[in-house]
């Protein structure tokens, strides 16, 4: 079975909500059947890579809430992300342009390392001191190599503005075609849809569900015409004279 996870480093829910969906998955008595990809999706797909301002900022331009009130809704985010063991800082953060991540993440995909890519952005973005988004390449290239891929090679990758873009908008064209207009949104086996950092309980039942209602296979009727040759454990086939 497989899982797809819109969602983007800037999100906090998303955040959130990979942690929770892990608890889920990890309980799941199937869970080494399921393959879980990542896709892309920008809150802010139009801001610029060098257009960076504090959180706080953001959210009161963009929401129209005051200072307090963001700074409210930021130590909220802050306590449901501790409740998922997960270290959050509710002051000093900043946004800006996750695109090139986003392209990272797709290089990382044919590393077979995008979850370790993505958990450690989200680590850097959310806990860590320093900025992903005012230190240049470097530091994307930084926790490209701890998460296990070649400095070079994403550096090659990130100095490329083309390189992984067109998978990154083909993710968002994806995304808006199933319907999802935020972010995260899962989907199980192109079947079932959860959207949101539900609690774990939602993604126990969404992936019980899933995984119990796959079809089975369904042959062709084939008349008359009987089993075609094939081979199987005991060998093939052989006609006969």
């Amino acid at each position: 079975m497989r899982v797809e996870i819109w969602s983007d480093i800037a999100c906090p829910w998303c955040y959130v909500g990979k942690a929770r969906f892990e608890k889920a998955l990890a309980a799941f008595p199937h869970r080494d059947e399921v393959e879980v990809v990542h896709r892309s999706f920008e809150l802010d797909p139009g801001r610029a890579k060098g257009d960076v301002q504090p959180v706080i900022t953001m959210l009161t331009r963009k929401y129209g809430m005051s200072e307090a009130q963001a700074q409210a809704g930021e130590e909220n985010l802050g306590a449901q992300a501790a409740a998922e063991g997960l270290d959050y800082r509710t002051r000093g953060r900043d946004h800006g342009s996750t695109f090139d991540m986003h392209r990272l993440l797709h290089f990382a995909k044919e590393r077979g390392r995008q979850d370790e890519l993505i958990q450690i952005l989200y680590r850097a973005n959310f806990a860590d001191e320093r900025s992903v988004f005012t230190e240049g390449d470097e530091r994307l290239v930084e926790l490209a190599v701890e998460a296990g891929l070649d400095a070079e090679a994403a550096r090659k990758v990130l100095a490329d503005p083309a390189a992984y873009a067109d998978e990154v908008r083909a993710d968002e064209r994806e995304a808006a075609r199933l319907g999802a207009n935020g972010v995260p949104f899962f989907v199980l086996d192109r079947t079932y849809g959860v959207s949101g950092a539900q609690p774990t309980e939602v993604f126990t039942q969404a992936l019980s569900q899933a995984w119990g209602g796959r079809s089975p296979l369904r042959p062709v009727d084939q008349g008359d015409q009987g089993d075609g040759a094939a081979c199987g454990p005991d060998g093939c086939a052989v006609p006969q004279q």
